[in-house]
């Protein structure tokens, strides 16, 4: 079992809604990891199939608190602060890879996993079971310790409930279908993520060069002018269709430099440009770096 790489079941994206054919839980802002336990061995297993056990040794005996001979599991690693996950030092974890500076931040920013999902139970298979009874399920086997909880959730009420989750500062929501089967590897409609959005108007400073159908463009290289300082925001692209490519690449040919604005700015395959065209771009939140995380473009601002 502990050689097993499983993908896990993804969602689409949708906005809030209530139904009586759904529950509604705290989508975590971590990363996803599906977890292997056998004998009381413990294997951490991230969305790209990778084995990331060894960066969370805090995490080596959730199994004390999982009531089965071996099980798999789905849920989220994250770094909780306050209650509410703190993703930039989640990116501190993930970035370790000294076993000395693992120990360390081991010890000073502990990491929590959070379960939402069972797939598989003392060798029986659960993921057709629909899902309300593998919650069921999953309640009954585990019990909430220092490094492991179980993620609740809520009946019906999907827009009060992501309102109020929103106000207190998380990711979102995810809804999902009672009867959803775990669908391994596939991103289903049984379950919806339901993010929340900020929006910011960008100076688009350059773009860079794509594959395949889009080899000519990639992404909008974007920057903010605040206080007259030129902040870098990172790239954006999604949210934008093939004609509207085909329509603007001859407006950017003309607005083309030899380099950046901001000496110090690098990015690959980057084709700087004149500041002259600006856009509104939707985003998740600002990294502590000035990034915009999951940035998506809206529309551009004449």
């Amino acid at each position: 079992m502990l050689d097993q790489k499983i993908l896990p079941m993804l969602a689409f994206f949708s906005e809030p809604f209530d139904s009586e054919k759904h529950i509604f839980e705290i989508k975590w802002d971590g990363t996803r990891c599906i977890m292997f336990l056998k004998d009381g061995k413990i294997k951490l297993q991230n969305r790209r199939l990778l084995d990331i056990t060894y960066r969370y040794p805090e995490l080596l005996n959730i199994g004390n608190y999982i009531q089965a001979k071996n099980a798999i599991l789905d849920g989220e690693i994250v770094v909780l602060e306050n209650g509410k996950p703190n993703f930039e030092k989640l990116q501190t974890r993930e970035q370790a890879s000294e076993p000395f500076k693992i120990e360390i931040l081991s010890k000073r920013i502990p990491a929590t996993y959070i379960v939402f999902d069972v797939l598989y139970l003392n060798n029986k298979k659960v993921i057709d079971v629909p899902l309300i009874e593998r919650k069921s399920v999953l309640k009954s086997i585990l019990k909430n310790g220092s490094n492991i909880l179980e993620s609740d959730f809520i009946y019906t009420k999907g827009i009060d409930f992501y309102n109020r989750v929103v106000d207190l500062g998380y990711e979102g929501v995810m809804a999902k279908n009672v009867k959803s089967p775990y669908l391994i590897g596939k991103r289903s409609k049984y379950w919806l993520k339901i993010k929340k959005k900020s929006s910011l108007r960008c100076y688009i400073v350059g773009y860079t060069k794509g594959k395949g159908k889009r080899a000519n463009f990639g992404a909008f290289i974007i920057a903010t002018k605040e206080a007259e300082e030129w902040l870098l925001r990172g790239k954006v692209g999604t949210g934008f269709s093939e004609k509207f490519i085909e329509e603007i690449m001859p407006v950017l040919s003309k607005l083309r430099i030899g380099k950046p604005l901001i000496s110090s700015w690098r990015i690959k395959d980057a084709v700087w440009l004149k500041p002259e065209i600006v856009c509104e771009v939707s985003y998740q939140e600002i990294t502590e770096k000035g990034q915009l995380r999951a940035p998506i473009f809206s529309k551009l601002i004449l």
